[in-house]
């Protein structure tokens, strides 16, 4: 008896890979989100025929953003689907979310306000575990987004596979080896009609522009290139991981602030950064304000202190060095 057609059979391999190697109990309930799109209907598709015989339960959800015209009907069409592709009486839902003007950028808030959205849904749910569609080609388009702005070891590393999403809860992608023209021949294989997103053709977003730079840079680099940023993104998250727990571990050594100028001289400077991007978020600076550069100046005041002072940090965080003390604090 002949299998399912190469991509589903892809799709569904990667699904069970993925819930065998998440440590799920037994009957939990994993929480698709489907925008209606190819990547996401791909993964509602393959987690609708291995999630039940996996033993575990699914429900879906589609987040409406209301940022263009129809957008609640296609949110509806999306749930639809969902409902076609998942067990029988297995929850759907279409959450309508408001998008705030933050001033970080349209496809921030819009991320923000998604993510916001997952999480209550999983937890009214009580799901274990919210799967999203992310494909190898996501991952290239993150990695070279990561290059173009300059950024450091953790956001070259790309999107894992899975992270902890809060409250016990995992946030997973199970297709990041799957490319996004498989996860389009998925929804032939099964006769979907995906819905084409116009944001995805919108060249004010910044994932947008780096789709066409990067496909027009695989014409002239190869197609080899989008596998090999991906291939890139797993082994420096690797390096990533290793200095992390090693920044940890040197975070419990040094104990309260101030931090003697000796023990941090001791570290490595990619060690050391990573301890002051920790304590400048404990403290109340945003993370999309605090730059490599933030974290150099602060440095400097270990490996090139000439009696300067205070250094302002975003959120009205101060770093200082006094003596043989450097400490990172809020403004009272």
């Amino acid at each position: 008896m002949p299998g399912p057609p190469p991509a589903l059979a892809a799709a569904r391999v990667a699904v069970r890979r993925w819930l065998g190697g998440s440590d799920l109990a037994d009957g939990a309930l994993v929480l698709v989100a489907c925008s209606g799109g190819a990547d996401s209907l791909a993964l509602a598709a393959a987690v609708g025929f291995v999630a039940p015989r996996e033993g575990y339960a699914v429900a879906a959800v589609t987040v409406d953003h209301g940022l263009q015209p129809g957008s609640a009907d296609a949110a509806r069409e999306a749930a639809d689907r969902c409902r076609a592709l998942l067990p029988g009486g297995s929850p759907v839902e279409v959450v309508q979310v408001a998008v705030p003007a933050s001033g970080a950028g349209p496809e921030a808030d819009a991320r923000a306000a998604r993510y916001a959205a997952l999480q209550d849904t999983a937890r009214r749910l009580g799901a274990a575990a919210v799967l999203l569609g992310h494909t190898r080609d996501d991952q290239a388009e993150q990695v070279l987004l990561g290059l173009a702005r300059g950024s450091g070891t953790r956001s070259l590393a790309g999107m894992p596979a899975r992270r902890p999403l809060g409250e016990g809860r995992l946030l997973g992608r199970p297709l990041l080896a799957l490319t996004r023209q498989q996860t389009s021949d998925v929804c032939a294989e099964l006769g979907l009609a995906p819905f084409r997103d116009p944001h995805n053709e919108d060249r004010r977003y910044a994932r947008v522009r780096a789709r066409q730079a990067l496909a027009l840079l695989e014409g002239d680099l190869g197609p080899g290139l989008t596998g090999n940023l991906a291939r890139s993104a797993d082994l420096l998250r690797d390096d990533a991981d290793a200095l992390d727990a090693l920044a940890d571990a040197a975070y419990l050594d040094l104990g309260e602030q101030p931090w003697a100028v000796p023990a941090l001289t001791a570290l490595p400077r990619a060690v050391r950064t990573r301890l002051w991007r920790r304590l400048a978020l404990e403290q109340g600076s945003p993370g999309t304000d605090l730059t490599g550069e933030h974290l150099r100046s602060v440095d400097a005041l270990v490996t090139a202190w000439r009696g300067q002072g205070p250094l302002p940090l975003p959120g009205g965080v101060r770093a200082a060095r006094t003596g043989e003390g450097v400490q990172v604090r809020g403004e009272a």
